[in-house]
């Protein structure tokens, strides 16, 4: 079998890069820090409501990602990514618009974040139909895209505002983001049913004789819970981190505008490097210690947060790094565990419902920042319920991803 005029085992790795720059364009979300100084001061609105269409989004993404895993079967992997990427698009586009903030949370929340919902899952079926034998790194290598965009679209956006304005911004984004996805589109597909790499050994063995999970049964399972509740605390400082960056910078490091949207473009390249890291240790020794690990560097982290004030560049330099790459790892840790745990075959269907965790951390850690921006001043005892939730989160790890584990062996 052939793919891209290749042999399928050399070709499919082309279709990495293409669905890295497809989730390269979905995750202009995490710049959205970039874009509240200029809507706080364009709209008149607060903290709280200048983070509220990140917010949105960031839920219509969790709640569309595991709906479409159900129909990608059905209707293509293709047709799925074309809808989703015009649908994105035109949610950017909208949002360059006149309007107030209830218009921008329905353009940019709403229907960008449904875009964005369609289209996440399918790079990431595509890929672990195409790579059984390699998922963690293939995984990460694909995911790589949406934690790294930042690098890119943080200044890219920071430019364009400085030289078109917030509105205008958003609709070139939204005409370029569209074109992008839609060529990209036409070569997503998945391998033949009974496809597998030659000379590749399964390397899944059962004991007890308890079956891979299926998504008619995951939800019975202890595993899933454990999961979900380690994914929810993973996201709820990650995507705060990700929404007060900017601002936070500004407001208690001192930092410019410049210098603060630079920060955000140094913070993606953990992102992505994250995704690496924890796919490959997650792959290579367990979910339980990629977790643990995942949770202390949030611990330290938000440790050194509560000290930092004006001018501790350094301690929000590397504090930020850290929020970042742990958060990256839990795009990386939550799949790779899903394809261990749960049965591959089921991949889109079970992921997608594993990923509800993404909208629960959301909601939590966004509205929560704001909110104690608004109440305190500061964003700066926002660090303390992280710290609680890190040491939660090492003693789920420890106690309910342990035994999820043990039924299920993965040779490398």
């Amino acid at each position: 079998m052939q793919l891209f005029g290749l042999p399928a085992e050399k070709g499919r790795w082309l279709l990495i890069p293409l669905g890295a720059t497809v989730l390269l364009c979905l995750g202009t979300v995490y710049s959205w820090s970039i874009f509240r100084k200029p809507l706080e001061k364009l709209l008149n609105i607060n903290a709280t409501e200048s983070l509220l269409p990140f917010t949105v989004l960031l839920m219509m993404f969790a709640v569309l990602m595991p709906i479409t895993g159900f129909y990608i079967k059905r209707f293509g992997t293709r047709m799925i990514t074309a809808i989703g990427g015009v649908i994105m698009g035109l949610g950017y586009i909208l949002s360059g618009l006149n309007g107030n903030l209830q218009v921008l949370t329905f353009t940019y929340g709403v229907i960008a974040g449904v875009g964005v919902g369609i289209v996440y899952g399918v790079p990431l079926a595509v890929i672990a139909k195409w790579f059984p034998d390699k998922k963690g790194i293939a995984v990460g290598l694909t995911v790589i895209g949406f934690g790294l965009s930042p690098l890119i679209t943080a200044p890219l956006a920071k430019s364009l505002i400085d030289s078109f304005g917030v509105r205008q911004t958003f609709l070139i984004l939204g005409v370029s983001f569209t074109a992008i996805i839609l060529a990209i589109a036409t070569l997503l597909k998945t391998p033949p049913e009974d496809w597998q790499p030659a000379g590749w050994n399964p390397g899944f063995s059962v004991q007890s004789n308890t079956p891979l999970t299926t998504s008619e049964t995951i939800l019975q399972t202890p595993a899933f819970y454990g999961l979900w509740l380690c994914y929810t605390i993973g996201t709820f400082s990650g995507l705060a981190a990700i929404g007060i960056s900017s601002p936070l910078a500004q407001e208690i490091i001192k930092l410019d505008a410049t210098a603060a949207a630079s920060t955000v473009s140094l913070f993606a390249v953990f992102n992505a490097l994250g995704r690496l890291f924890f796919g490959w240790l997650t792959d290579r020794f367990s979910p339980k210690l990629g977790a643990i690990v995942s949770f202390t560097l949030v611990l330290i982290a938000s440790l050194m947060m509560v000290k930092a004030g004006q001018g501790a560049i350094a301690t929000y330099l590397v504090a930020f790094s850290l929020f970042y790459f742990s958060f990256g790892g839990w795009l990386a840790i939550a799949p790779t565990t899903t394809l261990i745990l749960f049965s591959p075959a089921d991949y889109a269907k079970n992921y997608g419902l594993v990923f509800t965790a993404y909208g629960a951390g959301a909601l939590g850690g966004t509205l929560l920042a704001g909110r104690i921006r608004d109440i305190f001043g500061s964003y700066t005892i926002f660090f303390y319920p992280t710290t609680a939730l890190a040491v939660l989160g090492i003693v789920l790890a420890v106690f309910m991803l342990k035994r999820s584990f043990s039924s299920v062996s993965v040779s490398q």
